[in-house]
Parts: C-alpha cells; sequence; structure tokens
C-alpha cells in the first residue's frame, strides 16, 4: 500500500509519536519524540512527557527542578540542520533559493544529483506535493541510505513523489524519456559533464539549475553552458545570512553569519534547433576557450575542491545511527500506519 504523507503532525495537539524542539530560557535547543510514560532528561532537568501529550502546541513545561522549556513542533530549517549527514548538506537558504528562483511549483517533475544527504530532496518533495515527481540520483550506496532515512524520518513513511536510484546520472537520465522533465538540479562535483544530459532531458523552457562551491567551477560550468548553445544566457548568484542582536536596546548584528555555501547557477533550456540571440562582437570575445587545465579531470576531487572529507568510519557509525532511527520509529512494510497507534519503542533523545 502507498504510503500517504499527511498534515497531522504539522498542526493541532502534541501526540505520541511527535517530534517536539525543546528550548530553555538561553535559547539551547533539544529533540524529542513524544512516548506515553517516556521522560526527559538533561542536567538538572527532567520531566514526564506526558506533561505535553494533549497539549497545544506553543505550551511551556517545567522541569521537576523548576526549568522551564517551551515546546514547538521543529521547522523543516531546524530539522534539516540537525539531521545526521554524509554529504555535506544544501543549506536551507539555498534549498529556499532553489525552489523560488527554479519555480518547484506543485505537480512539477524534477530531476535531482545527487541527492546527498536529502535535505535538498525533502524541499523539492514539499514543493512538488503528491501529485508531483522527484527522481534523485546518487552515485553512493551510503549516501543514498543516509538521504532516505533521513526523507523518511522527516515525512513519516516513503513519500509517494519521490524515487531514489542508485548510479551514474547519465545512466539514470539515459533510461528516462526525453525532454519529459520540468527542472534539472545539479549538487555534483561536475556538473559540466551532464549539461547535455539536462537538455535531453528538459522540456523546452525547462529550468537548469546547478550548486557549486567555488569559483572556478562556476566559470567552467558557465562557459560550457554557453559552448552548447542548448540554453539561455546563465545567471548566477550567492545568498548570505546574517542574523541579529536583539536585547532592548543593543540592536546590532551578530558577530557570526553564514556567508558563501555555494554559488547557484540557473538557465532555461531552448527548444530544438533554436539558436540564443549573440552578443555583439566588442574588445572582448563572446566565448573564449578555457584554459588548457580544464582538461584535467584528475583535478578535480572533493580535496582539490576545498569540500569537507568525512572518514570512513565516522561515515559508518551515522549511516548506522540514522537507520537504526528510521527502523525505531518508521512502520515496517506491511503494516498500516495509524498515526494515532501508540509508539511501542523506547524512546530516545535525537541530538
Amino acid at each position: 500500500m502507498t504510503h500517504q504523507i499527511k498534515g497531522t503532525h504539522r498542526r493541532g495537539v502534541f501526540r505520541e509519536g511527535d517530534r517536539v524542539q525543546l528550548s530553555d530560557a538561553y535559547g539551547k535547543m533539544h529533540t524529542i519524540i513524544l512516548q506515553a510514560g517516556g521522560w526527559f532528561n538533561v542536567y538538572k532537568a527532567s520531566f514526564s512527557h506526558d506533561l505535553l501529550l494533549g497539549q497545544p502546541e506553543g505550551t511551556v513545561v517545567t522541569s521537576r527542578e523548576g526549568k522551564q522549556f517551551l515546546a514547538l513542533r521543529p521547522l523543516r530549517t531546524d530539522y534539516q540542520l540537525s539531521m545526521p549527514r554524509g554529504a555535506t548538506i544544501v543549506y536551507p537558504k539555498d534549498v529556499g533559493a532553489i525552489v523560488q528562483h527554479g519555480d518547484i511549483f506543485s505537480g512539477a517533475k524534477v530531476l535531482e544529483a545527487g541527492a546527498g544527504s536529502g535535505s535538498l530532496s525533502i524541499g523539492l518533495l514539499e514543493a512538488v506535493g503528491e501529485g508531483g515527481k522527484v527522481v534523485s540520483c546518487e552515485k553512493r550506496d551510503d549516501f543514498a541510505q543516509i538521504a532516505q532515512a533521513n526523507v523518511e524520518l522527516y515525512f513519516g513513511g516513503p513519500h509517494p513523489a519521490w524515487e531514489l536510484i542508485v548510479g551514474n546520472l547519465g545512466d539514470i537520465a539515459a533510461e528516462q524519456l526525453e525532454h519529459s522533465f520540468d527542472r534539472v538540479i545539479l549538487d555534483m562535483l561536475d556538473p559540466w559533464n551532464y549539461i547535455d544530459t539536462a537538455w535531453n532531458v528538459l522540456i523546452p523552457g525547462g529550468v537548469f539549475m546547478c550548486y557549486v562551491t567555488t569559483v572556478t567551477q562556476l566559470s567552467r560550468l558557465a562557459e560550457d553552458i554557453k559552448a552548447t548553445k542548448h540554453f539561455s544566457a546563465p545567471y548566477a548568484w550567492e545568498s548570505m545570512q546574517r542574523t541579529w542582536h536583539l536585547d532592548g536596546l543593543a540592536v546590532r548584528p551578530d558577530h557570526s553569519m553564514i556567508g558563501h555555501t555555494g554559488f547557484l547557477l540557473m538557465t532555461r533550456s531552448l527548444a530544438q534547433g533554436v539558436v540564443p540571440p549573440q552578443k555583439k562582437q566588442g574588445i572582448h570575445k563572446v566565448h573564449q576557450e578555457l584554459p588548457g587545465q580544464w582538461d584535467d579531470e584528475e583535478g578535480w576531487n572533493e580535496q582539490a575542491a576545498g569540500q569537507r572529507i568525512i572518514s570512513k568510519r565516522k561515515l559508518k557509525r551515522i549511516t548506522r545511527d540514522v537507520t537504526q532511527r528510521a527502523d525505531r520509529w518508521l512502520p515496517k512494510k506491511g503494516e498500516s500506519h495509524d498515526e494515532d497507534e501508540p509508539c511501542a519503542q523506547k524512546n530516545e533523545e535525537l541530538g
């Protein structure tokens, strides 16, 4: 039976199995899954989960030691930033830009590569809804396992609009119908190798977006897109997020901020045989061949691109942790998913 995504865990009173975010007076947060008879325990603070069951969201609960906690359901951004990760996640500020600028609409058919830890997949699935389709490609099986567990934990089970495929994007795209996707979103080291692939699966006028982390990647991608003459002039940008300190008259920017995370590049697919308008030649050439070092494919790897290298030992631990969470809290295959049925699993605190 196909799992139907429901919105009951996003509104209403707290019920057993709900994910709840607790914040103290200093802003420190803890995430728990409510369990009848369960207990929340941290340093110098503890209370029974029963105090929250049946209470409205926004309730303040007091521990036995007199410490107060505000109880709210975590937002999507809270979940994305705190979920276990193998690959570096696409930050919520960039997910929002992709969904908005990429015009990811309800019912859209989207091809995504790679899936990473599932952060972007969650945003795309929320946007397309159950009537859309998101095909996510991930070449690494261990990353795919983490992404699948994170996405299914967020939605409470498999999303009917999601298909996660492990393999090479070129091979996977070759099995899809030509010009059948509305949007193609690439988050990978070498997206320029799949420009023609993207055009082949995109409908005319479809949006092609890429997320890259370095200027060298952005430069090569932009020039290679122009060279194909299959797309409109590419547009690129980055966004930075700076929070503010608000305390009485002491209103100022915070000392830290979310600065550069990645560049976004967007372009539109042209119809078959159409040549985009060309700029007039001035002092600069319309398109200049890139230097020879771009042909050195061996130079393109995670370390050369400045990405964080995760050890096999840590990746194995993360994979084990998130899949155990999924096994514990998600219904098994063949079992009915009754949201009102009490969970029998032992309570665990989620970091």
